[in-house]
């Protein structure tokens, strides 16, 4: 079972300063679509599962900033499962410039909810198979 996903997000124009320099708040925002991208991956769409009644919440981000990611970077961002557990799914992602430069590293924990009644609900079955490394567990 793969437990990671890779997929490129360019820096566009609107997510920079004076400077050419990606502002800090967009990292979380690409870390969104990593995640998107990677429960494709996984075989996992989002709008499937909402049809099956699951909904992610964002429950806590945390973003460790390394180098810039600049205006026209293709960047590379990794997301990985990092643990499972009930109602809890915890990513963690890497965010690489073009130059090779890790440009931020990050973790979200997402409650699982069900969609009609807005309550938790434990994740899916497929995602209780999903490999976690416990060298990655903290």
């Amino acid at each position: 079972m793969m437990d990671c996903g890779i997929c490129t997000i360019r820096v566009r124009y609107e997510e920079t300063d004076q400077g050419g320099i990606a502002h800090h708040s967009r990292h979380v925002v690409w870390f969104e679509t990593a995640r998107t991208e990677w429960l494709r991956q996984m075989g996992q769409p989002y709008q499937q599962l909402e049809k099956q009644g699951v909904r992610f919440l964002v429950t806590e981000v945390s973003v460790s900033y390394r180098h810039p990611a600049l205006y026209d970077d293709l960047l590379t961002v990794e997301t990985r499962a990092l643990d499972v557990k009930g109602a809890r799914l915890y990513l963690g992602y890497v965010i690489t410039s073009p130059r090779g430069d890790q440009v931020c590293e990050g973790k979200t924990t997402l409650a699982c909810i069900d969609v009609e009644s807005a309550r938790p609900r434990r994740l899916p079955e497929f995602f209780q198979q999903v490999g976690v490394s416990t060298a990655e567990k903290e």
